[in-house]
């Protein structure tokens, strides 16, 4: 057990898909997984462990935002042994060619602020996904959904009002943004595992489209077996 993880020792996999939403966990673990057993729920914070095809794989809840992700993020690599932590979640698009629906692969993740920034001092450390899991990920989403690898922003905050930032943003061809990436892949990189983000849009910052709630469960699908499929290629 961890300080916010009640899992025993061995009831974690080494291959973790973190969404940010418990009952999302729930939803994907009772969907995709076999013989799925709930391992943790710590302040409300679903976890469960089950095989896909024969391979063990941990579906839990990270929360919102980077410092949630982080305490969890953490505590798995460290404590339970965690070496392939893949993000599947949601994101606003920023471009015109990016549509509702459609899935991000992140290749790197810009931020204004992470829970890490402090141990960089004045650098500005550029976090990146884990290569050969971004590759496997993009032959994964071939015929599953209309993808887009490029750089993605994780913020701080969900209502933006810096308009600035997201013009800015939106000229260096930022395909989105979402509330985690940026510390997920500065994790593994300090810690030496893999990390990848796989982001479905669920709405439009440009257009204001946004998904339908009924109707997301539906979309998000597509982006849990892409990246099961990454991890173990």
């Amino acid at each position: 057990m961890s300080f916010h993880i009640g899992a025993e020792p061995g009831e974690i996999a080494e291959t973790v898909l973190l969404p940010g939403d418990p009952y999302r966990a729930r939803w994907a673990a009772e969907r995709f997984l076999e013989n799925p057993v709930l391992v943790n729920e710590v302040r409300g914070m679903l976890g469960y462990t089950g095989t896909w095809r024969g391979h063990r794989v941990t579906i839990h809840g990270s929360g919102m935002g980077m410092p949630s992700l982080s305490i969890y993020a953490n505590e798995m690599i460290r404590d339970y042994g965690a070496r392939t932590l893949i993000r599947i979640g949601s994101a606003g698009a920023l471009q015109p060619h990016v549509k509702v629906r459609d899935v991000v692969l992140a290749m790197s993740s810009s931020t204004t602020h992470t829970p890490s920034s402090t141990a960089f001092r004045e650098m500005n450390f550029a976090p990146t996904a884990d290569f050969g899991l971004l590759s496997k990920a993009w032959a994964a989403a071939q015929g599953k959904a209309t993808t887009h690898v490029g750089m993605i922003h994780s913020s701080d905050t969900f209502y933006e009002e810096r308009q600035d930032l997201i013009d800015q943003l939106q000229r260096h061809g930022c395909l989105c943004v979402e509330m985690e990436a940026a510390e997920l892949y500065t994790l593994a990189a300090r810690y030496g595992v893999r990390a990848l983000a796989v982001l479905t849009v669920s709405d439009h910052i440009l257009t204001h489209e946004a998904l339908p709630a009924e109707d997301r469960e539906r979309s998000f699908g597509a982006m849990v077996e892409i990246a099961l499929e990454a991890a173990f290629a």
